[in-house]
């Protein structure tokens, strides 16, 4: 879906946007510490601070930001994409977030490998989460998003090996599948739990969902 969505209060979003030309945009852990960092501080009213960007990720979320822009429900961060799932607090908020989190980034990016220019490909992506039943399939869609990394066609056939790919997604740090399984770590702080359906904050029916998906359901994930 094109970016010409009109983002309302209260409502679920999948956003998402791929590097311009498929180029990869994640080339390295500090990389991806950087894009987590700017999905804590972007979000809210106050200037994200760019001088910052060698700061570890622990260190950039005791910065104040002021009051949040949007929630931020879930992430995964592949090697040339991105997913989110994001709700609009107050409207234009999802815009703000995103323009922040795009430039932010490209800065970034652009400095640190000595390159110009658009990094993303066009306006990133969007589309409504209508219903409770549409936003569950959103959040297994993005959280199974990384098995692609070791088997490209496990979608149209199937996994494999179950116990491989279990094994690797909780290895895969860079999405929030880990702290909605409940692990402490310090990008809880990037999320609120708190806006999401019930079935989310329950670590055993959550399991047991990516599982029932991994089982024979991922045939009907889209690509």
């Amino acid at each position: 879906m094109g970016r010409n969505l009109t983002f309302a209060p209260g409502e679920f979003y999948h956003i998402y946007n791929r590097g311009t030309e498929k180029r990869k945009i994640f080339l390295s852990a500090r990389d991806h510490e950087r894009f987590l960092s700017l999905l804590y501080l972007a979000n809210g009213e106050e200037r994200v601070d760019m001088k910052r960007q060698g700061r570890t990720l622990s260190e950039l979320m005791l910065q104040d930001k002021g009051k949040k822009l949007v929630e931020v429900c879930a992430y995964c961060l592949m090697p040339n994409h991105f997913h989110l799932i994001l709700k609009e607090i107050d409207e234009g908020g999802i815009s703000k977030f995103m323009q922040q989190i795009i430039t932010g980034y490209t800065m970034y990016f652009n400095k640190n490998y000595e390159r110009s220019g658009a990094l993303f490909q066009g306006k990133f992506k969007s589309e409504h989460a209508k219903n409770d039943r549409y936003l569950k399939y959103l959040i297994a869609y993005l959280h199974l998003n990384p098995i692609k990394l070791f088997d490209s066609n496990w979608k149209e056939n199937g996994i494999r090996d179950r116990k491989r790919a279990e094994k690797f997604l909780d290895g895969y740090i860079y999405s929030s599948f880990l702290d909605y399984c409940g692990n402490d770590r310090v990008e809880k702080s990037i999320l609120s739990f708190e806006s999401l359906p019930d079935y989310t904050s329950d670590l055993k029916n959550f399991r047991s969902s990516m599982a029932e998906w991994l089982d024979g359901q991922g045939s009907t994930l889209a690509s």
